[in-house]
């Protein structure tokens, strides 16, 4: 009996995943969602009375539609709105903004930097060395992001109305010498809660999760954690966790995320759904634990 409930279940799972494929882009965004939560998570989405912080997450991706969250989201105009709210400083120099790969200039950027779109998750493009740097790859990939929209995948609804542009930022390294950890900071209406660091993401991506107070937190979310990887506590937490709390105010669950380099605050980016709304915890009571976190209104 055991064995047929499986089989009906990975059934079902297939059926939820051939659809989300066939019919992405016509399903309404609540059925599709509660279709690729059964193939994400192997679980019913539960919209009526959410309670972990996926589903909760869901919830908000369909209810909690404030068009600031565009601007917010979005890699070039988030700028003014991290001027506005904490000031310049804490903005990574801006090289260029263009709208077609065909604009980038080239060879005034520096033999260091950073590219990225506008209005997605993970096109990031590192040139550590202008001299070896593949612009035909690197164009290519930035063609196909751009001709995307990053809405569809996961209906993350900040994304939907983000005009496709590149950005180019200065290359940015902190005390290790080659990578950038990230603070991320999970923060709920206003208030600062919990910070994740990722470290390794180009060799072993693991992740660290730590409270207000830097005391390790022995739990995983979609990646594993390391309680003998030592992060030292950032000298400038208290700042972060300042800085996260007027980004945040009046917004049921945002991620702010933030750098330290060489004793100094940088934003890195505004997060409102973390892995889209299907992470995997390392346990049903933290998944429970965040998810009370959340206010719905």
């Amino acid at each position: 009996m055991e064995a047929r409930r499986e089989e009906d279940y990975t059934l079902r799972q297939r059926i939820c995943r051939k659809i989300c494929n066939t019919f992405n882009k016509q399903l309404p965004d609540k059925l599709y969602l509660k279709l690729l939560y059964r193939v994400r998570m192997n679980q019913k989405l539960d919209l009526k009375n959410p309670k972990t912080f996926d589903e909760k997450l869901n919830w908000l991706k369909l209810y909690d539609r404030r068009p600031e969250y565009t601007m917010m989201a979005d890699k070039y105009e988030v700028r003014e709105y991290i001027k506005n709210k904490i000031g310049e400083e804490y903005l990574i120099p801006l090289l260029g903004v263009w709208d077609r790969v065909e604009d980038i200039d080239y060879d005034n950027l520096p033999d260091k930097f950073v590219l990225k779109c506008t209005h997605d998750s993970g096109s990031v493009i590192i040139c550590k060395d202008k001299g070896t740097f593949d612009i035909k790859s690197a164009n290519d990939k930035l063609n196909k992001v751009l001709s995307t929209n990053y809405f569809y995948p996961s209906r993350e609804w900040p994304y939907k109305n983000i005009k496709p542009r590149i950005v180019a930022e200065q290359y940015m390294v902190d005390e290790s010498g080659t990578e950038l950890k990230d603070y991320k900071i999970y923060n709920f209406s206003g208030k600062p809660y919990m910070i994740q660091v990722d470290y390794g993401r180009f060799t072993k991506h693991e992740r660290n999760l730590y409270d207000l107070d830097w005391n390790y937190i022995p739990e995983e979310i979609e990646y594993p954690t390391n309680p003998d990887h030592k992060i030292d506590k950032p000298q400038n937490l208290k700042l972060m966790l300042e800085l996260a709390g007027k980004l945040s105010q009046g917004i049921p669950s945002v991620r702010t995320d933030f750098y330290n380099i060489n004793g100094k605050v940088y934003f890195g980016e505004i997060t409102f759904y973390q892995e889209a709304g299907f992470a995997r915890f390392s346990s049903d009571r933290f998944a429970l634990e965040l998810g009370d976190k959340i206010i719905l209104g």
